[in-house]
């Protein structure tokens, strides 16, 4: 099950259905169902939990917050909580708008993006981020999306 919560004014957020269907892409690397949410917000609460859970006193696209529950309430959940996502929808415009970004494939990006985390992917380590960005890749091909990481400098 994923649960969308819209507490964002911006009127360029994509469907309910949109939001679903990218999480549900990457969700279904997981070995069996599974629950997650996913929160568009505005500047100010993204600041706030950006500021409370990262201690970065400003916005941010997407923060990930992974499902820690202790074993006890694991077993009885009918299926495995992955954890929840909260993207910005205003960074979101302003991003694909200064990159020159299709704007519904940068949202389909960074809602994948925030899913993988939830999934255990990262990228802090240059093999972790390959591997996370080929993924990335491949799942928004599946939507027709083209690489959103086309324009790097490779070195």
């Amino acid at each position: 099950m994923i649960d969308i919560q819209i507490a964002s004014s911006d009127t360029h957020i994509p469907s309910i259905d949109m939001l679903t269907a990218w999480a549900r892409a990457a969700v279904n690397l997981f070995p069996e169902n599974c629950a997650m949410s996913i929160r568009v917000t505005d500047e100010k609460e993204m600041i706030q939990l950006n500021r409370d859970y990262r201690h970065i006193d400003k916005a941010t696209n997407v923060l990930s917050f992974p499902a820690e529950l202790p074993d006890v309430i694991k077993d009885v959940l009918a299926e495995p909580l992955l954890g929840d996502i909260v993207i910005c929808a205003t960074i979101i415009e302003r991003e694909a708008f200064e990159q020159n970004k299709n704007l519904e494939a940068h949202w389909a990006h960074i809602v994948i993006h925030g899913t993988l985390h939830l999934l255990g992917y990262d990228h802090i380590k240059d093999e972790e981020a390959e591997k996370m960005e080929t993924l990335e890749i491949e799942l928004l091909s599946l939507f027709g999306y083209a690489d959103p990481y086309n324009d790097r400098i490779k070195a």
